[in-house]
Parts: C-alpha cells; structure tokens; sequence
C-alpha cells in the first residue's frame, strides 16, 4: 500500500493553501493523502484534490470566548485527539505534517504520542499558538519566512519557503510587465479577515488621483457583499474601470496580470507575491496574532519588493500619494517586482516534500 501522510490543518486559508500544495505534490509522487481540520475547516478544503481522504475532528481554541469556551476548549481537544488515535492505529501514517491552527493539534498530539515522524510547518515570521504548543516536541520545523523570531532554543529548522497552489505556480515564470501609455493593472485584496478596510480606503484614495491617472486604471477589488454598492459607485463617480466582487477564483491569473498589488500580509499572500514577482503595498491586519503580518510584510520591504504601509497610516490621501508616486515611477516597481522575484520560493511544496519523505523513513 502507498505510504501515508495527514496533513493537518486550522480552518482558514492561510493554513489550508499550503496544506493543499504539499497534498496536491505529494499525490503526484504516489502517496495517499488525508486532511486532518475540524468542521470549520472542511468548508476551507475545496480546493484540494478530490483523492485526499478528509476527515474533521473535534478541536476548539481556548484563546478565543467567554470562561466556558476556554473550559470546554482543552476538552474538546482531548476528544479530538482520542479520535486521531484511533484513527492512526486503523491506518497508520507515515508522516504527520502539521500547519498550524487549533484544528491542527489532535493529529499532531496523536502524532507524538504514537512516535510518528512529524514536522510542522510555519508560514508566518511568528509561530502562532498551534506550532508554538509543540514545536519541541517535533522532528522538523518548516519555516515559511526564515527561522520564527519566537522559536525556541534546540529546535531544528529548514527553510524552505511558502508551498503555492498548483495556479498559482503555473504563472510562476510570467514576466512583469512594466507600465507604459497602456491600462495600468491594480488589485487590491484582502481576504476574508480584510477585505472592508482595504475596500473601503482603496476607492477612496483612487477617486483622488489625477484624472488622466484615473483613466488609465484597470481595478480589481475585493470588497465584501454589503460594500459592493458603495464601491461601484465611487468607480463609477469618478470615471475608474473596475470590477468589484467578494470572490474571484482566478485570483493567481489576477496576480500575473497586475503591475501592482495592494493586500494583507498573509503568508499565502507574500509566497504567490514572490513566486510570481509582483511589487505590492502591504497593510498588515492589526488584529493577527503576535502582529505576525507587520513581520512579514518588513520581511519583504526590507528586500525591496514591497511597502510596508500599517492600517493606521491608511488614510485614503495617504494612499493616494503612495499610488500617485509609484505610478510616476514605472521604473520603481518594476525594480520591486525584481526583488520580489528574488525572495520567491516556487520549489517550496517540491522541498517540503522531499523532507517529509526523508523523516518518513524512519517510521
């Protein structure tokens, strides 16, 4: 029988679409592959292949809720736990790989206590509460955005970059185009945690550009459900291209086309920003744990590739100055989207992949 690995996985996409890349790389090298989340999580898991086994377990987070949630949590992760053990002892792996999130910790306490090889991969400059809880406890730390500044003294780590979907590293080598008298390409995106400070600034800043600037602009945005009218109609006020949405599923494409992104800092974020190349205005979500996107983000402004811009500088004027200079100095961002080119890592699955089939060898 093909060896065995869980990938295990918190609900949202930050730790499922790593997740997902190391699953989609490992089923082309023939192992079988099986999504161990919760039930928040299963809604996060459409995008994996159709042949990886998903099961959710019971899982809870004891950092989030009033004096019962933080009782009920260590509970319910018992009882999550209980469940991967028999499961593992059904089917045994032969690597668990955890990517953080509570959901995540059933399968990799199962994991520890069966003496499974085991890694855990970190896609943030920060460990967040999951990784942090067993990071000793581990064969390997993966790190995403080179070595946490919070892990621990002893711990083993390899960097090997941000696993990216399958679309998006299929766009991996299309070059940057630099602007010229055509449209100018803008995204702005930010997730599901996101998306309403960043739609709500970015129209506003936009409508203050300069008119010839303004008619130049092809927009992509992002806006949640109850800001798309207002959106609309700012663009439309103003005389700006765009097309508005909550969700668009071609996103990587979006990426390749943009001659600038403006999004959240997310892990996910910063590896297809790399990997494809593309110069960006990053606004870290404030309320993340450990404020682990500020890190991220200066991860890549320090580098060149991106402008660092926190959400309590985001003034539409604000912005507008940054757009207005960046746009005047076409020769500036292509040179970020060089550096940002130079800190990608497209081989990321292929090389988490290759360490999950060496530890696996010693089961």
């Amino acid at each position: 029988m093909s060896k065995l690995a869980v990938l295990a996985a918190g609900g949202t996409g930050g730790h499922m679409f790593p997740a997902q890349s190391l699953a989609e790389e490992l089923l082309r090298r023939g192992w079988r592959v099986a999504l161990a989340t919760d039930k928040r999580g299963l809604s996060y898991s459409g995008g994996f292949p159709e042949q990886v086994e998903r099961r959710a377990l019971k899982a809870a987070t004891p950092a989030r809720g009033g004096l019962l949630a933080k009782i009920a949590a260590p509970l319910a992760l018992l009882s999550g736990t209980l469940e991967a053990l028999a499961w593992f002892r059904e089917d045994r792996p032969d690597a668990v790989v955890g990517f953080g999130g509570y959901p995540a910790a059933p399968a990799t306490a199962a994991a520890i206590r069966m003496k499974i090889p085991r890694i855990i991969h970190e896609q943030n400059a920060v460990l967040g509460r999951a990784n942090k809880l067993f990071v000793r406890r581990v064969d390997l730390l993966a790190c995403g955005i080179g070595k946490p500044v919070n892990t621990p003294e002893g711990v083993e780590t390899v960097l090997v970059g941000n696993p990216i979907r399958d679309s998006a590293l299929s766009r991996a080598d299309t070059p940057y185009q630099q602007i010229t008298d055509a449209p100018i390409n803008l995204l702005a995106f930010g997730g599901s945690q996101g998306a309403k400070a960043l739609s709500d600034a970015v129209p506003k800043a936009l409508a203050l550009l300069p008119e010839e600037t303004r008619k130049r602009l092809n927009v992509t945005l992002q806006v949640r459900d109850e800001g798309l009218a207002e959106a609309q109609s700012v663009f439309s006020n103003v005389g700006i291209a765009a097309e508005a949405a909550a969700f668009f599923d071609d996103m990587p494409q979006r990426i390749a086309d943009a001659h600038l992104v403006i999004a959240r800092a997310g892990a996910s974020t910063c590896a297809e920003l790399t990997a494809l190349g593309r110069p960006s205005i990053l606004i870290p979500l404030p309320s993340a744990t450990g404020d682990h996107q500020t890190a991220n983000a200066r991860s890549l402004e320090q580098q060149g590739g991106a402008i660092l811009l926190p959400q309590s500088e985001m003034t539409p004027q604000g912005l507008a100055d940054i757009l207005a200079e960046l746009f005047a100095e076409p020769h500036r961002l292509t040179a970020m989207a060089e550096k940002a080119k130079m800190l990608g890592k497209p081989a990321a699955a292929s090389d988490l992949a290759d360490l999950v089939e060496k530890y696996a060898i010693r089961n």
